[in-house]
Formats: C-alpha cells, structure tokens, sequence
C-alpha cells in the first residue's frame, strides 16, 4: 500500500473559519480531559503495591484503564448529555482519542515524554470516503466545499484516505492523504555506498570527503525574534497589540521552520544523485537538543533531516540503513584498527599502523560503510 502526503494552502470563509476554530476547541476539551483521566490513573498507581508513602498517598476511587476505546465509548455517551460535545465533529474528536493513544504508546515504546495539556489544537484528522477534490475546492463532510490553492494534482489512481486540517500562523492548511493499493518493493543494496557522519562544526561530512557547513537558520531572524518579544513583555496579555506581536512572532518562526524544510528536502535529493547505497549513524538526537551545543542542534534539525533523507532514499531508489554510532571515531576505516578514544578538540585522525590521516568527520563517515 503506498500512501502520500499532499499539502494544500486552504482559504476559508468565514463561517468556515468559525467551524474549524470551533472544532479546534472541541478536540481540546477532549484532549486534555482524556489526558486528565489518563494522568488520575497513573498517579493512583504510583506506589509499591505493599507500601504507600509516608507524608501522603493518591487515592481515588478505583476505575479501569482509561484506553483508547474506553474513552471513546465514555465521549460517546457523554455526547448525549453534553451539549458542547454534540456540537464538534464526532470523527474529529475520536480522531483526537487515537492521537492521545498514540502519544501514550510512544512514551512507552520509544522513551518519549509524557503527553502534555494543550493550550491550543492546532489541528484535528477527519477520515471519510467523501473526499474529492473538484477544480480548486475541497469536498469534505464537514466543511463542504472549501477553496484551496491547488499547487499539485492528485495522481491518477489515488484516492484521498485522511484530511488533516491544520492552524498556522500564516492561514489554514490541509494535509491530503492519498492511498493507492500497490506493494511497493523497497531499495536493495546496489552502486556506490555513501557514509554520513553528523556533527555540530559542520552539519555533515560524507565518505566522499565531501563537508556541508553548519547552517544558520534562527540566527538570521534571531535579532527581529528578540527585538518583538522585548516588546511583548510590555504589552498587556490578551489586548489587540499583544496578539498582533505575538502573530509577527509566530510568522518569523513559521518562515524559519520553512527555510530549514526547503534546505533539507534540496540536500537530501543531492546526496542521493548518483548513489546506490547511504548509510547515516543511529542518534538519539532528543538527547543531543539537551546538551551544549542544544541550540545548534534543534537549529539544524537533524532528526527532521534524516526522516526526510529516508523518505527520499525511498522515492529515488537509494537504499537507506542506519548503523550502529559506536566506536566510529576509535576505527580506521583503511585498516580496522582501534585507534582509542579521541578527545572533541582532536579534529584529525591519524593512524599509526597504517599512516592514515583524514578530518575526524569524514573519517568517522566511512566508519559507517
């Protein structure tokens, strides 16, 4: 089964509008009260079963797991008796309930953190078989017809699964999941192999020898950042001015996660020209944004990048595979031998069996083949 994802920039009117910030609202009520439920559970639970503690103890009245299809039958019925509820798109919130699941599921699966209370949805899924797309509008159960700017056509065969309405600070957007009932092979080992090594000097070096210098996404909008948050800090919270600056804020942001995208879709296409075979280490990068160099780090967005490598190694017939991070750097990759452990400030390596000598990065690159 192979799936997309299709961007489209939507222009609402205004009772449009009206229904999608409803709609946003609902599934936050939703949301942080299933989160709520969740949390009650967990804190009821968390002693040993043979000691409580001794200044103080959580204790509720004992209730079952609150699971993704618990808390959906519970909305269902609260539905009933909650005028509010009743108003939002039942497919929206039990769409929220699945993306609480989710969250929960990664916690446990992949380290990630606990879900937190949401101050603002910025968007909510609605799935469907009533999709179309006719000229520039989008058909869709809950909003009708709604204008889009169609930048791509949907490719034949494909059929529109899931749309994803989305709130960003420049307009409403739509995310299209299209489906098309076809097994995709994936890439198999073939051509010429290429080593990526990652680094906070310089944001990458190849096997190839090849060293993209770190870029500075944040620096350059930086300075206007601070300039409007310095006076933020004098605007009274909620007022006109306040929201006007804190829209500037977000565009800024907005237009910086754009450029950083843009950079890493062109750079990913351009490793992949020509090459068979990449290889990249396996980072936790979550652990890489809390260390000291956390603000070079988040400003390249590697995991970002490495999810968008992946994807085009997919489409353009390169095979993709991550390796062990381990002792690449202790390793010659003329020889094999172990080298021992370097300190950050040696940026050379050099061999003593072989005579090798070679930048760290591009050394620790073809580690990895």
């Amino acid at each position: 089964m192979l799936n997309l994802i299709y961007n489209y920039k939507l222009h609402p009117t205004d009772k449009q509008i009206e229904i999608i910030e409803h709609n946003l609202n609902v599934c936050k009520s939703v949301w942080n009260h299933a989160l709520y439920k969740r949390k009650l559970w967990y804190n009821s639970r968390s002693c040993d079963i043979n000691k409580c503690s001794i200044i103080s103890e959580y204790v509720v009245e004992p209730f079952e797991y609150p699971s993704y299809h618990t808390q959906s039958s519970e909305l269902t019925q609260a539905k009933k008796t909650n005028p509010y509820l009743k108003s939002g798109n039942a497919q929206a919130m039990q769409q929220t309930l699945r993306k609480l699941d989710r969250a929960f599921n990664d916690m446990t699966r992949k380290g990630m953190g606990f879900p937190r209370y949401k101050k603002k949805m910025k968007s909510f899924n609605l799935l469907s078989n009533k999709f179309e797309i006719n000229g520039n509008y989008l058909k869709m159960p809950l909003l009708k017809n709604i204008k889009l700017r169609k930048s791509r056509d949907i490719r034949s065969g494909f059929k529109i699964k899931q749309v994803q309405i989305i709130k960003k600070a420049s307009g409403y957007y739509a995310n299209v999941t299209i489906q098309l009932d076809v097994n995709v092979p994936l890439p198999l080992p073939h051509g010429h192999a290429v080593g990526i090594d990652v680094g906070i000097k310089s944001m990458l070096s190849t096997s190839d020898g090849n060293v993209i210098a770190r870029p500075s996404f944040l620096d350059k909008a930086l300075r206007k950042i601070k300039l409007l948050q310095r006076k933020l800090k004098k605007k009274r919270i909620g007022s006109s001015k306040w929201n006007k600056l804190q829209r500037k804020i977000a565009l800024l942001h907005e237009a910086v996660a754009n450029r950083r995208k843009d950079y890493h879709f062109k750079l990913s296409h351009q490793l992949c020209n020509g090459v068979g075979m990449i290889f990249v280490e396996d980072i936790n990068f979550t652990s890489w944004s809390k260390g000291m160099f956390c603000k070079q780090s988040v400003d390249m967005g590697l995991g970002q990048f490495f999810n968008i490598l992946e994807y085009v190694c997919s489409v353009t017939d390169t095979y993709f595979s991550k390796v062990d991070k381990n002792f690449t750097s202790q390793i010659c990759p003329n020889c094999g031998t172990h080298t021992g452990k370097k300190e950050l400030n040696i940026r050379v390596h050099k061999c003593n069996e072989c005579g090798y000598e070679q930048d760290r990065d591009v050394a620790e690159a073809r580690s990895c083949t």
